[in-house]
Formats: structure tokens, sequence, C-alpha cells
């Protein structure tokens, strides 16, 4: 039946993806259920989307009477949910300003116009952007112009101009590409896709005062590693060090296809104005109504200090099966963000991990990538290293 479910699923579709050789069909709580009804554990969430988990009831209600009254009716009207989601967004992510997209290579596509109209107004003539190796923002054409990755770009060139690639945590490697046509400094806190690779707080420090000193702005990419992952509602609270543009997306919805761009007022101000930018679905009711709602489960149900309960538990568990076995050379990560660097390949890892009924993605470098929903238990942590070490041999 599955291998029929595939081939049907696959008969129309354009092959660009690599999908595991599952037909998801139902979620509950941290476990997926395929068309079969086998049981997967997932610390996979979506790549990061399900903080909450899936069938969560208020959510799925709160939706549910939203669908009954409006799900569009284009940018050209208020409408309540938009008002109150982006309030709550940009309470919960220090930002003045909030844009609302479908998604976070959408906000990415927002960020860099903002930065390049913001070098405009001013008549300084910038439109350079500094981005990092090893980086990844999305699959639009000015989202791959900044992704770190060369295979990505060297397809669609040429692409965005005037990117220059600096080396993450290298404050000098940076300071080396700054000109005076540099306009902004794109950067994720916690390096999804190129590896989990958390930044350093000198270099998240020393990137704020070279943006500062050079009136360049600062741009974090919180798609992947915000919304309570790392242990604070977006990453860069946990270095203290406020970005002038930040994008979000991914568990800002929990499934609901919503993304966001957010800005300080100064930028705001000298930036885009009506008829610059804009989106036919982008903050339409529905979407809007699944930020307003999943905002207000977090803050009701403490989503980030459990995170912060539950973390050190996740890491310590992790280092003992590092520790364990040989074929894991290294942990790393942060909160309920983490990668395991492996010397297997991680397509027979993965195979095994679906065996024992066990989600996980890859990252670059042979990492096993580990992103559960926020809402996860010890008892799903110990669930989890039974099978992933059963995977691993």
């Amino acid at each position: 039946m599955v291998n029929e479910n595939i081939r049907n699923a696959e008969e129309h579709l354009l092959h660009i993806y690599n999908r595991f050789p599952v037909v998801l069909d139902h979620g509950e709580g941290v476990y997926l259920y395929d068309t079969e009804g086998k049981q997967y554990l997932d610390f996979a969430a979506g790549i990061g989307v399900n903080g909450l988990g899936y069938h969560n009831t208020e959510l799925n209600d709160a939706l549910k009477a939203q669908l009954d009254k409006l799900c569009h009716i284009s940018n050209l009207y208020y409408h309540e949910n938009s008002g109150a989601a982006a309030d709550a967004l940009a309470a919960a992510s220090g930002m003045d300003k909030v844009f609302f997209t479908n998604s976070g290579a959408e906000a990415i596509e927002g960020a860099l116009k903002t930065a390049r109209k913001y070098a405009w107004t001013k008549k300084s003539g910038r439109y350079e952007v500094i981005a990092m190796n090893h980086s990844f923002h999305g699959r639009t054409v000015g989202a791959v112009s900044v992704t770190g990755h060369r295979e990505y770009r060297e397809p669609f060139g040429p692409l965005f101009p005037g990117v220059h690639f600096a080396d993450y945590n290298d404050l000098e490697s940076v300071k080396a590409l700054v000109s005076d046509q540099t306009c902004a400094i794109i950067l994720e806190p916690l390096q999804g896709e190129g590896g989990i690779h958390p930044a350093t707080q000198e270099f998240m420090e020393g990137i704020r005062k070279l943006c500062d000193e050079q009136d360049i702005l600062m741009i974090c990419d919180e798609v992947q590693c915000g919304m309570g992952r790392t242990g604070t509602m977006f990453a860069w609270q946990g270095y203290g060090v406020r970005p002038d543009i930040m994008t979000m997306a991914k568990a800002i919805g929990n499934g609901i296809p919503v993304g966001a761009f957010a800005m300080m007022e100064h930028v705001a101000e000298q930036s885009l104005k009506p008829g610059d930018h804009g989106t036919t679905y982008g903050g339409n009711p529905l979407a809007c109504m699944a930020v307003r709602k999943v905002l207000e489960i977090f803050e009701k149900e403490r989503i980030v200090e459990h995170v912060n309960k539950i973390a050190p538990y996740l890491t310590a568990r992790l280092d003992e099966l590092t520790d364990k076995k040989e074929c894991i050379l290294e942990r790393r990560g942060r909160g309920l963000m983490q990668g395991l660097v492996l010397t297997k390949p991680f397509g027979e890892v993965n195979l095994r991990a679906l065996e024992e009924g066990l989600l996980v993605i890859s990252a670059e470098g042979n990492v096993l990538r580990l992103l559960p929903p926020l809402i996860i238990e010890e008892k799903h942590v110990d669930e989890m290293i039974k099978k992933l070490e059963r995977a691993l041999s």
C-alpha cells in the first residue's frame, strides 16, 4: 500500500525532492503515523516548523473558526488578526515593525530589499551585502544569492550582484570584505542547513559593533533557529545583540505557511514606502490567526521555559551517545537544535532510523540534525536515544 501511495504521489510531481520512502497520514503530539498505521517519533518537526507538535486542539479550533469567517481579503483592507499578530510578533521578536510574507525565503527577499532601499533613501549608493559561507537562506533568486553554498548558486547565475562571502565566526574575514558599498551583513545566529554551527558571542558582538561604526544594517535570519528553539524566543536574544532587521517563518505558524520580516523603527522610517513591496497572500486572516494563536500558546504554556528545562537533558544524553559510539565524531548545537557529526553515511543511518520509527534529517557535513517539537519530554529523549543507537549500530 505504501509503495502504491508513493507511486501515485510521484506520478505528476516534478522530482526535485529526495523524499524518504514513507507516506505520512496524521500526527498526534510528537508522533507521526503513516498510511499503514506505523508510528514514528518525530525529531525533525517538518524541518523545525511544528514547534507545538501535531493536533494541538486549541490551535486547530482557532483555525477552523477562522476558516468559517475569512481566509483572504488582500492587503488593501485591514483585518483584526493582522494587527493582533503583528503586535504579538513585535513584542516577542523585540522589533518595531513587521511585514508578513508567505515563507522564509520571501522574508529574506523583503529584508534584502529593505536594506537596499535604506541605503537608497540615505543616498549612500551602497548596495553590496556580506553573507556567510555555509549559510542557507532559501531557494528564491535573492535568497540563493546570499546562500553560502556554491553548488546552490552556480546553476542559476548571474544572481543578485554585490554579494561577498565571509567565514562564519571569523570577524576578521568579515572586516576584510567591508567597503564603502556595503549596505548589510546577513547571518544566521545558528546555522542550520550549514551543519549546526552556533555563532560565538564575540562574533555576534563584533558584527553589531562593525555595523554601528559603518552604518551597515545587521540582518539576522531566524527562520529556523527562532521561536524558542535555542532557549530564547529568538536566538539573537540569547546573545543580547539586536539586529536591525530579522526574518522568521517556520514555527511562527506551526505548519500554516507564513513568514515575516521585521525591523527597528530607524530602518522602517528610511526604507520601504507604499508601493515598494507587497504580497497577495502574505498576512492573510488564516495565517495571521495561526501566528496569533501560536504566540498565545507559547506564552500560556511557557514553551521557552520548557525548552530550557528539557534541552540540558537532551544535550547530556546526546553527549553520552557521542562518547559511546565511534561513528559520532562530535555533537554541536544549542537548545533543541542539535547536530551529530557522523562517519557513517547519513542516508544509511536514516533508513535504519525509519525502520526503528524515528524521523531525523541531515545537514551539511554528514551531520544528523535533530529539530524535535518543542513539547518533547525526557521520556521522548530516552526513546529517541534508544532508536538512534540501534540505527547507528
